[in-house]
């Protein structure tokens, strides 16, 4: 099944691949949290709605919460999508690019298994991979003192 997610995932993205903006555009908002070169290398899409993929065996496999969930944002590798009407949201943007730093540590297929058993384990709300970049956005917002999520990510994955 990981491997059929991939594939959507990689479809996607290349179905998308030409409305991607370059995250190179937070390059004064996320300074010191990430590097140009990071920011450079990751994009994002804002939509209409959050594509997801949506095959039976993940609703089989108790995903169905998880697909259905209204969101304003997901990642897959290093691109994310945001719903539109939220594309402004700077926190939004660091929480995905949070996300994007765990795809890189644990690659497409590793990420898809931790998020899926994370989900079934933890739920949604208390899946580490979640309350991590929910805590990094956090800390963000509260304007504290900048540091590197590249590195900090790599160190507790």
């Amino acid at each position: 099944m990981l491997a059929k997610i991939e594939q959507w995932i990689d479809q996607i993205l290349s179905d998308y691949s030409g409305k991607s903006l370059s995250c190179s555009v937070f390059s004064n908002a996320f300074a010191d949290f990430y590097s140009h070169e990071t920011l450079e290398n990751c994009f994002f899409v804002i939509v209409d709605k959050i594509p997801k993929p949506d095959f039976p065996e993940l609703h089989e496999a108790g995903l169905g919460g998880f697909i259905d969930m209204d969101v304003h944002g997901i990642t897959y590798k290093n691109t994310y999508f945001i719903k539109r009407g939220y594309e402004n949201d700077l926190a939004l943007h660091f929480h995905e690019l949070v996300h994007v730093q765990q795809w890189q540590r644990l690659g497409a297929q590793g990420f898809i298994g931790r998020y899926i058993q994370e989900l079934h384990q933890h739920g949604y709300d208390d899946a580490p991979l979640e309350k991590m970049a929910y805590s990094l956005d956090s800390y963000f917002s509260a304007k504290k003192k900048a540091f590197d999520i590249k590195e900090y990510v790599q160190s507790k994955i």
